[in-house]
């Protein structure tokens, strides 16, 4: 049996497909931004550098599992939230591509035409469905404001016969990162349980030491544990907790990092004594987002690179969750095909 293949849609500089080749797959990432290319590049991850929505399944006949992570700037609370105000909207329009209408004319009724971008995993999905050649398995994420669109591409996929575990929203220090993010997942499978990752690590509460908590589980992981600067040190964030400049927020080295985005080099980084040091290198910044040391960041705006991407290790326990290693799945597929014959 030839190695299972993803495409990863909206795959940005490869935060997903890292983690896909820790586990054997062969990946490619159908990505637009040229930068976000570049750095793929120099990292070795194939690419189609194109807008997802000029492409469909048909481009990759071998692809068995879909993924991908739909640009978050329209539902962020960072940003001006034009998705998170037409969720009924997009909402109606997954509803409409269920029963069969290509809505893709009219998503001009959006106010952002960004947010309709969060729809075209479903196309895809759908369309492979009706090629006659479905997805074994289906891994989304977004920011969490995209929870109720998720919930109702559960709905749609179980209907056409996917398994869909319950979507939810993960902590990614409960995953080893050394970073307080959350994310919105969907996990879906043909032919075999869909299941999301159990956190391994507890979740990070200001003022609660990390050996405090849920006993079966590891503390959270500190900045201190991938960024060296000598000494102990504080973060004093840019804008906030949710973008809100009233929430500015300090953190010690001692503690995980705040989310990392675009914004990361406005955090000041203060040495306990009051010592202001240099702020996050964009190395600095990748490590926090658990991508390898030394990965190839490339072309302009790198923060923003680092800062829209799915930490690799975050992206690792969901794919081991949702469908094993290559190895695994592959093993699984054969067990599935002998039930069928």
């Amino acid at each position: 049996m030839p190695r299972p293949e993803i495409v990863d849609l909206f795959a940005g500089p490869g935060g997903l497909d890292v983690a896909a080749r820790d586990l054997g797959y062969e990946v490619t990432g159908i990505e637009f931004d040229q930068d976000a290319c570049e750095t793929r590049t120099k990292a070795g991850l194939a690419t189609l550098q194109g807008d997802v929505r000029d492409f469909g399944p048909h481009k990759f006949p071998n692809a068995t599992v879909l993924a991908g992570g739909p640009p978050c700037q329209t539902f962020t609370v960072a940003g001006q939230g034009a998705g998170r105000r037409a969720l009924d909207e997009v909402i109606t329009f997954v509803r409409r591509m269920a029963a069969g209408e290509d809505v893709r004319s009219k998503l001009s009724e959006l106010d952002d035409e960004r947010t309709g971008l969060v729809l075209e995993p479903l196309r895809w999905a759908l369309e492979a469905l009706r090629d006659g050649h479905p997805y074994e398995a289906i891994v989304l994420e977004q920011v969490p404001a995209v929870l109720p669109v998720w919930k109702e591409y559960a709905k749609v996929l179980e209907a056409c016969g996917y398994s869909v575990a319950k979507p939810g929203v993960l902590y990614t220090e409960q995953f080893g990162v050394p970073q307080t993010r959350r994310r919105a997942l969907l996990v879906a499978r043909l032919n075999a349980e869909a299941k999301l990752p159990v956190p391994t690590r507890r979740v990070y509460r200001k003022g609660v030491p990390p050996d405090q908590g849920e006993p079966s589980q590891e503390p959270w992981v500190p900045m201190s544990k991938v960024v060296d600067r000598g000494t102990r040190f504080e973060v004093i964030s840019n804008y906030g907790t949710g973008g809100d400049p009233k929430t500015r927020g300090r953190r010690t080295s001692d503690e995980p990092a705040f989310t990392v985005t675009g914004k990361v080099s406005r955090n000041r980084v203060v040495a306990m004594d009051g010592t202001e040091l240099a702020r996050f290198t964009n190395d600095e910044a990748g490590l926090l987002q658990t991508f390898p040391a030394g990965y190839p960041w490339s072309g302009r705006a790198i923060a923003q690179q680092i800062g829209n991407a799915i930490p690799p290790l975050l992206g690792k326990a969901v794919l081991k969750a949702a469908i094993g290693s290559a190895e695994e799945y592959a093993a699984d597929q054969l067990v599935g095909a002998a039930r069928q014959a």
